[in-house]
Order: structure tokens, then C-alpha cells, then sequence
């Protein structure tokens, strides 16, 4: 099965590795950023407590096999019932500065009538590591897809906050790689937020520990269902068998309190329409009961059924559990 986590390259790290709290705090005073997730007026619309959107990855295998372009992702989401979508941006990443391309894909989801509301990013660099040009470059790597979701009314990009060293260090260098991206992405009013996606950002606690540390209003989390393995065999980041894992409930609960976005990671179902991994009524009260009323984005990766299938599996089970918890 191809794994989104196969295709990031690791990279990076920020210059101002002495002067952490006076540039972050100066920032947490700036524009406040757009989010709409506590308080989503569409959401508060509906039944449930939240609203379902289509990650892209969802259908990587359709994009890869050129069978689904990425120019049609937003006419698909609706035709499957859904009005977000959370783009990934190794579907158009020679793209982020074409501006042609940007308002083709603005058209694209303004017919569709589905809202544009964060981009994955990977493949630019972790966060997270500890060498000062490294991060640096990384940091400045991601302006273009600042600009992009700008441009395209996203509410956030997504990082990864990755870096090779001790628990502490590399806790000490994202804490600088997220703040200076967090600081530019704020004269946008756009947020910075983190998936739990590997090594130490797969650990509830450690990431809670970033956030507070960082201490920002538009830097936050993106807690998925699925991703909290923390170690895998022979030390890879992604890809190898996880040896170590982290609670995924106690995980979630430790990132709500500055989620942004959420995922729901799917990958098999039993014959009455649940995820066999993870307890989407348990997961699901836990994001209720913080507070949340944003989108929660469906992200499919399982290989038991088509992935129409199992994005159609995924929302019909929050869709159930959405009006038992509402």
C-alpha cells in the first residue's frame, strides 16, 4: 500500500536558534488568523457538531494512476456529498507560484461549491531539525505555500516537524521552525499546524509540549486518527514496521486542545460499517468534548475496497456517530 509518509523528504531548520521567546511572543500579538474552527457558522447549520471534508490523499492512488486529475478533486468531493476539501501538495507542487493555476483551481471549487481549507504540505523539510541552515532553508521553503493557501482562502498549512536528534533537541528546534513560519504565515492571517506524522511528533505529549512552548495563536494541531507511531524498525521515519506506538486516544486527547483541523483516518471496516483500529464514537466524544466545531477531513488508506468505497465507508460512519454524539 502506498503510504503518503513514503514521499516526504526530510530537510531543515531556522536561523534564530538563540532568540526563541521575544520573536514568538511579538507574533502572538499580530493579526489574528483565520480558522473559523471553533466557531464554524456553516457547521452550527447541521445536525452534527461538525462538518466532513475530503482530504486528498484519499484518492492518491486514482491521482498517481492519472485515472483522477487534480484540477477535478473539488468536483468530486461534491459529487460524493461533501463541501471541504484539504488539498496535499505533491499533486500540484510545481504549481504553488503559477497563479493561473491557482485561480483555475479557486474556479474549480467555487463551481463545486466546496470550500478550500488547508494544504498538506510535505516534501520541504522537517521543523524539527536541529541544524540551524537546514531549518532555515526548510522554514523559507514553505512561504510559497503560505502564499498559495492564501490565494486559494485556506485557513492553514499543515507541516511536519521532524528532525533528527535527541527527544529534546529536536523538541527545542521545532519549537524555533514553527514559530518563524508561524510568525510569517500570521501577516496572512493563516495558520501553522502540525499532524501527528512520525517519530516524535507522534507522541501526544511531546507535541502538546511544542505547542505550548511556541505559544501562538495561528500555530496549532492536526490530530489524524492514525498516525501515532513513534518508533519503527531500524529507526526509519516512515514505511518500516512500527515497533513503538502511542496511545491514539490519549494522543488525540493531548492535541485537541490546539487542533485546528482534525483527520479521520480510516483503513478497514467490519460488516457493520466500523473501523476495526479505532473507535470513531470514543475518538470522535473526545473532539466534542474540546470544544470542536470545524471540518473533520476523511483520509482513506486502507486497501480492502476502492478508495470511493472507503471515503463513502469513512463518512457514512461519521455521519452515524455524528448524530449519536449531536
Amino acid at each position: 500500500m502506498q503510504n503518503r509518509r513514503k514521499f516526504i523528504q526530510q530537510g531543515s531548520y531556522l536561523a534564530a536558534a538563540g532568540a526563541m521567546t521575544p520573536l514568538f511572543m511579538a507574533c502572538s500579538q499580530s493579526k489574528k488568523p483565520m480558522d473559523g474552527i471553533r466557531n464554524n457558522s456553516a457547521a452550527s447549520q447541521d445536525a452534527m457538531f461538525f462538518k466532513i471534508s475530503l482530504a486528498q490523499w484519499s484518492f492518491h492512488k486514482a491521482i498517481f494512476a492519472g485515472e483522477l486529475d487534480h484540477l477535478d478533486f473539488a468536483a468530486k468531493t461534491r459529487s460524493l456529498d461533501m463541501d471541504g476539501i484539504e488539498y496535499v501538495n505533491q499533486f500540484f507542487y510545481e504549481k504553488a507560484e503559477d497563479q493561473n493555476y491557482l485561480k483555475e483551481m479557486n474556479l474549480r471549487a467555487n463551481d463545486a461549491g466546496v470550500k478550500q481549507l488547508l494544504i498538506m504540505v510535505d516534501r520541504e523539510g522537517g521543523l524539527g531539525t536541529i541544524d540551524d541552515k537546514e531549518r532555515t532553508a526548510a522554514v523559507e521553503k514553505h512561504y510559497k505555500w503560505v502564499e498559495a493557501a492564501k490565494t486559494l482562502g485556506c485557513h492553514s498549512i499543515r507541516v511536519n516537524a521532524y528532525g533528527e536528534g535527541s527527544r529534546s533537541d529536536v523538541h527545542a528546534a521545532a519549537v524555533l521552525g514553527l514559530g518563524a513560519l508561524a510568525e510569517y504565515a500570521a501577516q496572512d492571517g493563516l495558520n501553522v499546524i502540525v499532524e501527528n506524522h512520525g517519530s516524535y511528533s507522534s507522541d501526544g505529549s511531546w507535541l502538546s509540549s511544542v505547542m505550548k512552548q511556541v505559544n501562538m495563536n495561528n500555530c496549532g494541531t492536526l490530530p489524524d486518527f492514525g498516525n501515532f507511531c513513534t518508533k519503527r524498525e531500524g529507526g526509519a521515519l516512515y514505511g518500516a514496521k512500527c515497533i513503538e506506538e502511542y496511545d491514539r486516544y490519549q494522543g488525540v486527547t493531548d492535541m485537541m486542545p490546539f487542533a485546528k483541523a482534525v483527520s479521520a483516518k480510516a483503513n478497514d471496516f467490519d460488516n457493520a460499517g466500523n473501523e476495526i483500529h479505532t473507535d470513531y464514537m470514543k475518538i470522535m466524544k473526545i473532539v466534542k468534548d474540546h470544544g470542536y466545531r470545524g471540518y473533520v477531513g476523511i483520509e482513506y488508506e486502507g486497501s480492502t475496497m476502492t478508495e470511493e468505497a472507503g471515503i463513502i465507508g469513512t463518512r457514512d460512519l461519521l455521519r452515524k456517530v455524528g448524530a449519536a454524539l449531536s
